[in-house]
């Protein structure tokens, strides 16, 4: 038999603690229903800290915008509005999330509007007073006339670019780098177009600063956008437009796997898998976006990297500090010549180990008699934590119900599948290996889902429940307190703690 090829996750205090009282775990199910979201509010502010020490490690001023998009909870958003007015904000996607925003505690002023915009969506941001993210010079023109149409103010303004290009070599020498596409922000060949636009509604908008989003973990395509924008700031200035901020937007990422090896050795044995020279990882042979062509592995893995030794805030270090490549200084150097914020808009780094998706075990049995292996079936479906639809995979934690039987120890392979009548409904695409088999009744613990997995794809599908998701925090050394999402304030209640 092969080893178990484990990809077992990073879990780090208090998320750690919280997974050792499997006690309370299980009473949050019995209560509540299964499945359960689990959130850690007072993590989203430390996370939130730990971005603002590399802002103070070089010496930068901005503001830290949490993408609401990756989590629609109230108590982390509320748990954020108490923070630093000046250090933190919140980037909203649409209309709900801005008057989420809002209800929660954040003012206009600390509010950023990006994404696809429609009309009542633009009105609100400007009548509250937000900073709204222009996609294009269509989207700044009809925000100019709903200012003009509704007396309004004059709106604070960001322009987001793309389609950044660069000299490729040592001292800006070579082949000529391009971006990849985005359909978000107006391409960098047009700029005279969007400077034009924003002379024309200089009495209904104000520029305060240029953004870029890249869907990459290129750190050195970032620093090259980033550049780009400084650049085209200065050619703002010659025009008489006065911004001050550099908004580089997300994808700092988090590591979801504890250790690099078992990641290592997954992905080589998927490969290996593909090419016929071991047994399938997979249900059904899934490739994960990985063929076999004659003998040989074609196409390319979908999937997010499941190890990352710098993410997070290490990642915003590491490209504040990388060189440009036409000027030749530091990002943060950059930033700091010019006298320019910073602005940064992490969803999936700043919910990093704030939370978990909880599942009941409702039935266990062979998955076929061949192989061994067992099909799990949970009280939860693929849509109530999706991964896997981020292309994450990592290892669920087990919390028995009661002690193992004789002969029950493991480790054993298990495919994990959902609640709905589909058999697309996999919860997990691989093989999971567990420390023995589960029985019916006890949970499966799905660690650091915080980000995207909670509710991005949640839906009612044959009248299932959607999940329900409380708030807990520590109450003295041994007990958890915990509150329904919508019912945590970051205030003293009576009881003398959070609420």
């Amino acid at each position: 038999m092969d080893a178990p090829l484990y990809l077992r996750p990073r879990v780090d205090p208090p998320l750690a603690s919280l997974l050792g009282d499997g006690t309370f775990l299980h009473s949050l199910v019995d209560a509540l229903g299964s499945p359960l979201n689990v959130l850690l509010p007072e993590t989203v502010a430390e996370n939130a800290r730990r971005f603002r020490a590399v802002y103070s490690r070089h010496r930068l001023t901005g503001r830290v915008y949490f993408a609401h998009k990756a989590n629609r909870s109230s108590a982390l958003v509320r748990r954020l509005a108490a923070e630093d007015v000046a250090a933190v904000g919140v980037d909203v996607a649409s209309l709900e999330e801005l008057r989420h925003a809002l209800s929660c505690g954040f003012t206009g002023d600390r509010i950023l509007a990006t994404g696809p915009k429609d009309a009542e969506f633009l009105w609100l941001a400007a009548r509250v007073g937000a900073t709204v993210n222009l996609d294009s010079p269509n989207e700044l023109e009809q925000l100019s006339a709903l200012v003009r149409t509704h007396g309004l103010g004059r709106v604070d303004v960001l322009v987001r670019l793309s389609g950044f290009e660069s000299a490729g070599g040592h001292g800006g020498a070579g082949t000529r780098l391009l971006s990849r596409r985005s359909r978000f922000g107006t391409p960098l060949r047009d700029a005279e177009e969007l400077l034009a636009a924003l002379e024309r509604n200089a009495d209904a908008v104000e520029l305060t600063g240029v953004a870029y989003h890249l869907d990459t973990t290129g750190v050195e395509e970032k620093v090259r956008a980033l550049e780009q924008c400084v650049l085209f700031m200065d050619a703002c200035r010659a025009r008489g437009l006065a911004p001050r901020a550099v908004d580089i937007g997300g994808g700092f990422g988090i590591g979801y796997v504890a250790e690099a090896g078992e990641w290592e050795r997954w992905t080589t044995a998927l490969s290996e898998a593909v090419l016929g020279s071991r047994p399938p990882l997979t249900w059904r042979g899934h490739g994960y976006g990985l063929r076999n062509e004659g003998g040989t592995v074609r196409g390319a893995v979908a999937l997010y990297p499941g190890h990352r030794p710098t993410a997070g805030p290490g990642y915003l270090d590491e490209l504040l500090s990388l060189p440009a490549p036409v000027l030749g200084r530091s990002s943060a150097n950059l930033l700091l010549e010019h006298l320019h914020d910073l602005y940064i808009e992490p969803g999936r780094a700043l919910v990093d180990q704030c939370g978990l998706t909880l599942a009941r075990v409702l039935d266990v049995r062979l998955a076929d008699a061949d192989s061994g292996h067992h099909l799990v079936r949970l009280g939860m479906n693929a849509g109530d934590m999706s991964l896997e639809e981020h292309g994450v995979l990592v290892d669920p934690v087990l919390l028995p119900r009661g002690k193992p039987e004789e002969g029950e120890e493991g480790p054993v392979g298990v495919f994990l599948a959902g609640n709905l009548c589909l058999e697309a409904d996999l919860i997990t695409r691989r093989l999971v290996h567990l420390p023995r088999l589960p029985r019916p009744g006890d949970l499966l613990a799905f660690a650091n889902t915080a980000g995207y997995a909670m509710d991005f794809h949640a839906h009612r599908a044959q009248r299932q429940p959607l999940a329900r998701t409380v708030a807990v925090e520590r109450q003295g050394d041994d007990n958890w307190r915990w509150c329904p999402d919508e019912d945590y304030w970051p205030i003293p209640s009576p009881g003398g703690t959070s609420a």
